[in-house]
């Protein structure tokens, strides 16, 4: 009879077991690796003495909308490190005057070429990176025209919204210098801007 009962019991036990714990996939995690192409908006605001060998310079700070188109590629070295290189071409009328407006020294566009480093969180979704490179940009002085270089550096945030799509908010500081125009021997402005991107397949 115990043994009956004993059987009876072993029978019994598994349908009162407790229910395994499921199984949880974990997150997949983002990978920035890849070519990306996209487009910027924003605005640039120069100093006191952005264009500051024009004679009788209005002063203040200037702001300017500016545009334009970015190409980029990214190399994911671990989880939550980025690197990666940026082209990007602007466009936008960055000027100043003097103070009968008979003379102007403009900057209607300018490339630069860039190395990024970032460090990834949320999964490697948000991108924290900083950037800094080249400069190139066509001035005029009136009939005078001429490209000058220089160098940007500055600071972003980019968020992988879907997994081919990002989005950024950027700031960048650019500086030209030279004087062999008649009135101008530098160039400094800052640019804020926003941007989209789209992530391809290729050389991931």
């Amino acid at each position: 009879m115990f043994a009956a009962g004993s059987a009876c019991a072993a029978d019994l036990s598994p349908r009162y077991a407790a229910p395994a714990s499921a199984y949880t996939a974990p997150q997949p995690v983002y990978s920035w690796t890849g070519l990306y192409a996209g487009f910027n908006a924003g605005y640039a605001e120069s100093g006191d003495d952005a264009f500051n060998n024009l004679a009788g310079a209005t002063g203040g700070k200037v702001k300017r909308a500016v545009g334009g188109v970015q190409i980029g590629y990214n190399y994911q070295l671990s989880p939550m490190f980025v690197v990666g290189i940026e082209n990007d071409f602007e466009g936008g009328d960055i000027k100043n005057h003097d103070a009968l407006n008979s003379a102007a020294v403009s900057l209607p566009w300018y490339m630069t070429g860039r190395a990024r480093a970032g460090i990834a969180t949320m999964d490697s979704r948000l991108l924290f990176f900083g950037t800094a490179g080249l400069a190139a940009g066509e001035f005029k002085d009136g009939p005078i025209n001429k490209m000058k270089m220089g160098w940007t550096a500055g600071g972003g945030v980019e968020w992988a919204f879907l997994p081919k799509w990002s989005a950024k908010a950027e700031y960048l500081y650019t500086e030209f210098k030279h004087d062999d125009l008649p009135d101008w021997n530098a160039a400094k402005f800052h640019t804020f801007r926003v941007g989209v991107n789209y992530h391809f397949d290729l050389f991931r």
